[in-house]
Formats: structure tokens, C-alpha cells, sequence
């Protein structure tokens, strides 16, 4: 299939219904058919609300299914990558026993099982495998949980799919877990040139051995499907021959497997029903559900997502996707599909899109609204709306189409978009705060100070409009302080191009972004966003925020999230963080550890910190980390080096030269990094400088680094 606007088309409406799938399916993940129609009946949209749970999650589904896809962009777009070098993926973006996997332990769940194996050095296939794990743990479920990326980068090709699928189910699985990854992947191929269902199934499982249970169960149910039994009659036969009490320790593989194709063969090629089919038959349902929403939503569009009640308004574009890249965390449908797109160009030797000059917000797909809200409190307007819009211009032809009417003097409309720790996860008790962490929420904010926000807008109203930028931090107690730009003048029919400096927040993290649209008398109308971009480096200096006071003596110091909102801005992979103090004091005992903040945006800039060492074998400032195995590093250690190193899975020292070192002795480290060029200065001299002309790191986040002991500042800063 050509790489055109249909495909491109399709992959947004299989990703929107992956989420939509997980989404439905995540609040009563693990009930049987029995008490999911005692206590809820047939899942026909979002229930949600009936169990006090939120409807965007942090889950192994999506982020596992977003975030591994991009060992094929680490890895130069190669369609012949390996098992190791997806499984060397994991180790990047895997926080142990924070985030991606469901962390129950070795020996309970597949995954975390296979993720200490390559910790270990046991690369894939083996870490995965039936030899090293057991037939029983290498066939749970997992390997088709992942893997709908690997179908959305194969339109039409299904070979690609399914041998793509082998080896990335490979690194954590095995035997059927994965024959059913394989037939997922193929199913999803295949949508993209296909529309008869009963086809796609019959030729997907063409790929996989007779003799195999999934290749037996798609048979029995294409037997079932074609006589006069409903989906429920076809659902006992298979909770009787394929159902749980079949298979120790579940989640197996065969049962679930079982049920996405029941899904889609009783379905009546339906969005609505096929998902409901998924859903209400119970077992893994977010998992099942998220298969069957993404496969539907290849194959009929968004036109078949739109068919029945409105599952996108809901879920508007917003993912939540927490690895050791915190950046990253904060991404939402449409990002992820130009993603899935330009790996996909990329595979077949094709310019990377850069839609709107590679805009952060750029609505650039029908639906598209990317995680904008209108705020509903205070002196805000609540006739005001937001939609994605029509909307022709030298670069693109959608827009974020904002309607108000009634706006007076006093009474704003205002939008915005979440930049870091939801206002809403404050408002989580209890039960709600156990179930929604039970997959870690770690970020980094998306915007900074002495960043640039960029946009263009365009009024259509009655009369002249002003309007205005601000952000939200998190400040003081936790609660959000609100600085916005000067106001910008826009005449009816008027298209402007605002730029704004991030102003100082002085190191507390901004949590939102957003749009005030304000008038001097009488208003209606509306204006069109046309894209809104994060651009530059900060300018900011990381300390510890002022209003954060020390513990006192014989206190327990607070832990929890309120108060703290600071540090849960950095990604940690360390054992401990001093807090008791003003300094950045980082301890890991054995091993790397690592903080870090930032994002993708951060390219060309320098970090400098003033670092003191009580013991440790290494330790130093990082640049362009991408990950806990993508970064580089300048690094002093007692063997009297001074190093520059990068880290690509494998430490690889770029250039090292001598430095006298002492224990305790504060030394001022510069890092700067200007396109491929690294330049390391110690107390204001440079003295150590090198090129990285092998596929060198463009972007990503800050931090500090120490091996063995532990390593104190007081301030990180960057410019």
C-alpha cells in the first residue's frame, strides 16, 4: 500500500480505537463474563463513571504499544532489526518498577520476568523464551498486547507484519503467545487493503502452524460463526474448550486470543458491537478490547469509529505514556500516529513529514483536538467550545476551531492544554489513587521557562478580540499560579503570529498552556489555532523551589505527591534522593543511576552544574538523553579521567583525557552540545571536546549521572 493520505488516515483511526479500546476495557480489567453482566451489563460505552475510576489511564497496553515501536527508528529504520535490538528498546524506556510493565514480579508475569533477563545480559529471543522461562509463563498474553505498532507500519504487507511480530513478541514471549501476536499483526496488514473480515482472519492464520492451539481456535470459532449460535452461545463453547480453568496462570494467551477474533467474527463488522462483543466477554479486557478497537479502526476508518455514540469527544486525543523518557509522557494520538507514519516512511526510504515545520500542536486529522480543554472555572466563559475545523492555509488544512458567544468585558474563554501533572489527579482518593498509580505516572513537563511558544491564530468574530498566552505552575502547597503575556489585538477575519518567552516560574514545573480570548464589549464568534509549537531550549536553573521547607528534626519528611510536585518532574533511576536538604544529592549504591529532565525539543544548548563526590566510581552531568540507554555524558571518576561518553545501550567512550580528582572537592562541569559537536568544561576551562559522527543524538533531556556512591549539587543549569 502507498504510504498516502488514506494510510495516513488509517493509522490515526487504529490508534484513536486502540485507546478507545483500552480505555473501555481498563476499569474492570480481569472480570469474568458473570459479574460483568451482574454488575454492569453489556459494555455498549465508557462505564468509567459507574466504578469511580478515570477514564485516561497509565497502562502497559498503550505505552508498551507506542513506545517500543520506536526501536525501528532507534535502530535507522532497519525492516530487518532484531529480536536484541527491540529487546535493548525495553531496557531504554523500562523504569523497573515504575514504568511500562506490569510490575508483580519474576515468576508471577511474563513481562517483568522477561525484563530481568536482559537486565542480566540474556538477550532476545532467549529472555523470552519457553527454554529459559517455562511453557506455562512464555505464552501469557503479552506479546499481542504490544504489537499493533508493528501492524500499523505494515499496511498491506503482512510477511513484514508477522515476522516483525515474532521478533518483538520474541523478547518477553514464546509458542503461542507468539502465534497470536502474529495473527494480530497480520489481521492489521492486512485492514489496510482489505474490508471483508471473514478474508482477513481466514488468510492471517495461514501464518502460523496447524497444529497450534490459536490456529485451532480461529478454525473453531469461523466454524461456529457460520452456523446459527449468537456471540454469547460461541462464547460459552469457548470459555468450555479455550477458557481460563484450561490454562495455569493467566493471563494465556489462547483464551484472549480467542476472544478478539470472537469480536470480530460476531461483530457484525460493527465498532460499537465488535467492542462490546470484547469487552463484556470479559478476561483481559483492556487488552482484548484495545486489539479489536485498533484492527476496526485500520479497517473502516474513523467514518466506522463515528458509526454509534460518540467514543472520541471523551478520550480527545489524550495518552498518557510514562517511561524513563518523561519528555514523552505527555502525548496524545495525533503524535503518535505521525510517529507510527514516519517510521513507516522511513522503513521504505521516504523523507520524514514534517506537518506544520513539526509543530507540537498542529490538529493536522480530522478529530484532532490533541489534549485541549476549555477551562470552566472562575470568570470563564462557559459558551465556548472547541472542535476540529476545516481550515486551508500554506501549510495545512485543519485547524483547533475555538466558538464562544456572550464574551464581555470581565468574561473570558479561555483553552488549554495539560502540560505536566493533571489538575485532576489531585482530586483522586483512595481507592482511585491505588488503582490509577498501579501503573507509575512519571513526566517531565513540555514547556520551560525562557522556551518560545509559537503560534498562529485567526479571528472570526463580530468585533475586535484580545487575546493573550499564559501558563500554570505548580507552586506553593501544590496549587497552580497563573502568568500570562501581554495582550495581543485581533480585527475580524485577522491572522496573527504570536511569540511569547516562557517567563521565569523559578524552578517549580508548569503544569498547563493555554489561550485567553478576551473583548472590550459584546462578542461572539471564533477563532482557528492553527498550530501552537514549544521551540528552543529553556533558560532555567533547576534548584529546589524555595517554598519547599526542610523537615524538622524527629519529622518523617513528605513522600506523597502534594507539596512535592517539583521532584515528581524528574525521572529517577536511582535509590534514593536526599530531599532533607537544598541540594540535589543522588545515591546509587550499585550500578548507574540516574535524574533527568526535559523533552524532545531541547536540541542545541548547555548544562552546568557544580558537583562534589563522596564516593563513587563515576559521576557527571548528561545531555540528549533519550532514555536510560540513550544519552550522552561528562564524566570525572577517581582513576583521574575526565570522559565524554555516550551511552547507546553500551557505554562507549567517546574521548577521555587526565584530570586529578579528589573525593569532596567541588568541581564546576560544563556540557555543551551544538549539533554533533560535545564540548566538556571543568571550573570555566575547556578541556575536553570531540564530534560524534555516527548517528549521533539530536535531542532530549538533562540530568545527572553517578555510578556506585553518590554525587550533591545545589543547582543544574541550563541555557
Amino acid at each position: 500500500m502507498e504510504l498516502n493520505k488514506t494510510y495516513e488516515d488509517k493509522v490515526y483511526a487504529g490508534v484513536l480505537g486502540k485507546v478507545i479500546g483500552v480505555y473501555l476495557g481498563r476499569p474492570f480489567e480481569g472480570w469474568h463474563y458473570d459479574r460483568i453482566m451482574e454488575e454492569l451489563g453489556p459494555i455498549n460505552y465508557y462505564v468509567n463513571d459507574k466504578l469511580n475510576f478515570p477514564l485516561h489511564v497509565t497502562d502497559d497496553d498503550l505505552t508498551g504499544t507506542f513506545r517500543f515501536i520506536n526501536a525501528l527508528k532507534h535502530f535507522n529504520y532497519d525492516k530487518n532489526i532484531t529480536a536484541k535490538q527491540i529487546g535493548q528498546t525495553w531496557l531504554n524506556y523500562c523504569l523497573e518498577n515504575q514504568t511500562v510493565l506490569a510490575w508483580r514480579g519474576r515468576g508471577v508475569l511474563t513481562e517483568p520476568t522477561a525484563y530481568m533477563n536482559l537486565k542480566q545480559g540474556i538477550h532476545a529471543p532467549e529472555s523470552g523464551s519457553i527454554k529459559l522461562n517455562g511453557k506455562i509463563m512464555a505464552e501469557q498474553i503479552g506479546a499481542q498486547i504490544f504489537i499493533d505498532g508493528f501492524g500499523l507500519v505494515s499496511p498491506g504487507d503482512p510477511e513484514l507484519a508477522v515476522e516483525l511480530a515474532k521478533k518483538a513478541g520474541s523478547v518477553s514471549h514464546d509458542g503461542e503467545s507468539i502465534y497470536g501476536a502474529q495473527v494480530v499483526a497480520a489481521i492489521e496488514a492486512y485492514s489496510f487493503i482489505e474490508t471483508d473480515i471473514k478474508k482477513i482472519i481466514e488468510e492471517s492464520k495461514k501464518f502460523i502452524p496447524k497444529e497450534s492451539e490459536i490456529f485451532k481456535l480461529i478454525s473453531d470459532i469461523q466454524n461456529w460463526s457460520s452456523g446459527n449460535i449468537d456471540w454469547e452461545q460461541a462464547r460459552i463453547k469457548i470459555d468450555e474448550k479455550y477458557g481460563y480453568s484450561k490454562f495455569p496462570m493467566n493471563p494465556h494467551i489462547v483464551p484472549n486470543h480467542a476472544l478478539i477474533i470472537l469480536s470480530l467474527l460476531f461483530g457484525d463488522d460493527n465498532f460499537q458491537k465488535s467492542l462490546m462483543i470484547a469487552n463484556t466477554a470479559g478476561w483481559d479486557t483492556d487488552c482484548n478490547s484495545g486489539n479489536v478497537g485498533c484492527i476496526l479502526g485500520i479497517k473502516n476508518g474513523l467514518d466506522g469509529i463515528k458509526d454509534g455514540p460518540d467514543y472520541i469527544s471523551p478520550v480527545n486525543d489524550i495518552i498518557y505514556l510514562p517511561t524513563a523518557y518523561g519528555g514523552e509522557t505527555m502525548s496524545d494520538a495525533l503524535i503518535e500516529t505521525q510517529n507510527i507514519i514516519n517510521i513507516a516512511r522511513g522503513m521504505n526510504g521516504l523523507d520524514l513529514k514534517k506537518v506544520k515545520n513539526n509543530a507540537r500542536y498542529n490538529f493536522e486529522m480530522e478529530e484532532s483536538t490533541q489534549g485541549w480543554i476549555v477551562e470552566q472555572s472562575h470568570d470563564n466563559n462557559l459558551n465556548t467550545t472547541i472542535s476540529n475545523s476545516e481550515f486551508h492555509s500554506e501549510i495545512g488544512t485543519r485547524a483547533l476551531e475555538v466558538s464562544f458567544s456572550n464574551l464581555s468585558v470581565g468574561l473570558s474563554s479561555e483553552v488549554y492544554v495539560e502540560s505536566f501533572f493533571p489538575k485532576w489527579f489531585k482530586n483522586l482518593k483512595g481507592y482511585q489513587v491505588e488503582r490509577y498509580f498501579h501503573y507509575d505516572y512519571v513526566a517531565c513537563p513540555t514547556v520551560y521557562s525562557g522556551q518560545k511558544i509559537i503560534t498562529e491564530i485567526t479571528s472570526n468574530s463580530e468585533s475586535n478580540l484580545n487575546i493573550s498566552l499564559f501558563i500554570k505552575y505548580w507552586g506553593k502547597d501544590d496549587e497552580l499560579i497563573k502568568v500570562s503575556s501581554e495582550y495581543y489585538n485581533f480585527q475580524h477575519n485577522e491572522k496573527n503570529l504570536i511569540e511569547w518567552t516562557v517567563p521565569d516560574t523559578f524552578t517549580n514545573p508548569i503544569a498547563q498552556l493555554g489561550i485567553s480570548i478576551n473583548s472590550d464589549k459584546s462578542n461572539s464568534g471564533k477563532i482557528f489555532i492553527n498550530y501552537l509549537d514549544i521551540q528552543g531550549s529553556p533558560k532555567i536553573t533547576f534548584t529546589k523551589p524555595d517554598h519547599i521547607e526542610p523537615p524538622k528534626r524527629g519529622e518523617l519528611p513528605k513522600e506523597n505527591y502534594y507539596g512535592q510536585l517539583w521532584k515528581k518532574a524528574w525521572v529517577k533511576d536511582i535509590e534514593k534522593w536526599e530531599f532533607r536538604t537544598p541540594h540535589f544529592t543522588i545515591v546509587q549504591g550499585i550500578g548507574r543511576g540516574h535524574i533527568m529532565i526535559g523533552t524532545s525539543s531541547w536540541k542545541n544548548y548547555s548544562v552546568s552544574s557544580k558537583l562534589s563526590v563522596s564516593v563513587a566510581s563515576a559521576a557527571g552531568i548528561m545531555i540528549r538523553s533519550q532514555g536510560l540507554k540513550r544519552y550522552y555524558s561528562l564524566e570525572i571518576s577517581p582513576q583521574n579521567k575526565l570522559k565524554i561518553n555516550k551511552m547507546e545501550y553500551e557505554i562507549k567512550t567517546l574521548k577521555e583525557i587526565d584530570m586529578n580528582f579528589e573525593f569532596f572537592k567541588e568541581y564546576d562541569l560544563k556540557f555543551v552540545a551544538n549539533n554533533n559537536k560535545l564540548e566538556g568544561y571543568v571550573d570555566g576551562k575547556l578541556m575536553i571536546k570531540v564530534e560524534d559522527n555516527d548517528n549521533y543524538f539530536e535531542h532530549g533531556m538533562i540530568g545527572l549521572m553517578v555510578e556506585n556512591g553518590s554525587v550533591r549539587t545545589d543547582a543544574i543549569k541550563v541555557e
